[in-house]
């Protein structure tokens, strides 16, 4: 599976002050799946979920909306009017460091966490079970 390092933030009811993280995500074999931390989200392209909260991917358990996209050059990944620390993946950042155009991470900005595996076959059985229904 493709991993590539990338934003997530949790927008359901957050106001752009949800929590944000920076880590290696995979994706299926389609690329419409995303896993990351422990989760599995969905495209929103297509499918019948209706935010309104700047979601382009919806957690695949809870339905909440989450924006993922590539990182920023220049680390300002957040919604301009959000706020709150962006959780960074230790195990990344001395590659994040290399994409970006600073070396030093800022900690009233960043704070380094132990991002989850996730259990891809879980979500494979969960989705599996709703096309059978």
């Amino acid at each position: 599976m493709k991993r590539r390092i990338m934003y997530i933030e949790h927008k359901t009811n957050r106001s752009d002050r949800g929590n944000a993280w920076i880590g290696k995500v995979e994706f299926s074999k389609s690329g419409q799946t995303i896993y990351f931390n422990g989760q599995a989200f969905k495209n929103t392209k297509g499918y019948a979920y209706a935010y309104s909260d700047s979601s382009n991917h919806y957690d695949i358990e809870t339905k909440d909306g989450y924006w993922i996209s590539g990182i920023k050059k220049n680390g300002q990944d957040r919604h301009w009017a959000g706020g709150g620390k962006i959780m960074i993946d230790r195990k990344v950042v001395d590659e994040y460091e290399q994409l970006v155009d600073f070396s030093i991470l800022d900690e009233n900005i960043f704070e380094l966490v132990d991002i989850l595996p996730t259990d891809k076959q879980k979500f494979a059985e969960l989705e599996n079970e709703k096309t059978n229904e």
